[in-house]
């Protein structure tokens, strides 16, 4: 069936996306759809349109535009540079007019570039040619979150970050590295390990900076173990399923995830 859409947030990339989410509220499962006859045939894309958009909201939308494509930044196989060019420079324009945003939510110029972000970010572009679609263990661990709590998706996608990062980048250290001197241009210190970890840490300090949580308790919901049990149980359907490429994760990697990115 032929459709179309007009963007009133900057986040899913539904406009120019084959991706979609189906929530069934029996049994609280959400569940990502990704199929050709999904994408649109035109959108309306009107940055005016996002000036009334509440500020958590906005900065939401934000990260889950960031995620989208650290997700297919963040992979163990090989990747094209021109590719991971288009990939960082997209992100430190979204860093950039999230925080112009912030002082000014009528910003034209940055409401457009976010939201142009926002159907880059999902289209494919910046993972084109890259060795696998990407990690997706965020999203998919995520999903969980927000089928049982109803979460802000970008919130819960930047609550869990910080926590999988850490659990999962002496897997490919170098990549991380290489991500701290793109996107934030920190420093070469000669040791890998640190500078992974000082990537980490400043896109903590972002989501932060725009008023995102980075623990679960921070979105204002504290699952108890019998929950992460379940969501470990669902994420990795039943113990049938590994996820992400980074590290593969089996149910017993994702329960710990879900821990450490309880906080305090």
């Amino acid at each position: 069936l032929p459709h179309a859409a007009i963007v009133t947030i900057a986040a899913a990339g539904s406009e120019m996306s084959n991706s979609s989410v189906i929530t069934n509220e029996d049994g609280w499962l959400k569940r990502g759809l990704n199929t050709e006859y999904g994408r649109c045939r035109f959108a309306i894309m009107n940055p005016e349109l996002l000036y009334t958009l509440p500020e958590y909201q906005t900065m939401s939308g934000i990260v889950d535009i960031m995620l989208h494509t650290m997700e297919r930044y963040f992979i163990i196989e090989d990747s094209m540079a021109l590719t991971d060019g288009i990939a960082t420079a997209l992100l430190r324009s979204v860093m950039h007019h999230a925080h112009i945003l912030l002082k000014d939510p009528k910003n034209y110029e940055a409401r457009a570039n976010i939201m142009w972000a926002g159907s880059l970010s999902h289209n494919g572009l910046t993972g084109a040619g890259n060795g696998s679609r990407g990690d997706w263990a965020c999203h998919q661990m995520e999903h969980e979150l927000g089928g049982l709590y109803d979460v802000a998706h970008g919130a819960g996608l930047s609550a869990i970050w910080d926590s999988w990062a850490r659990y999962v980048y002496k897997n490919k250290p170098e990549r991380f590295a290489s991500f701290g001197y793109e996107v934030f241009g920190l420093p070469k210190s000669g040791d890998t390990d640190a500078d992974a970890l000082a990537a980490i840490a400043a896109t903590k300090a972002f989501f932060e900076s725009i008023g995102m949580p980075t623990t679960i308790r921070a979105l204002g919901v504290d699952p108890t173990e019998e929950e992460i049990l379940e969501m470990a149980k669902k994420c990795s359907f039943g113990d049938t399923r590994t996820i992400g490429s980074i590290k593969t994760l089996d149910r017993k990697d994702i329960e710990a995830i879900y821990r450490l990115a309880l906080g305090d």
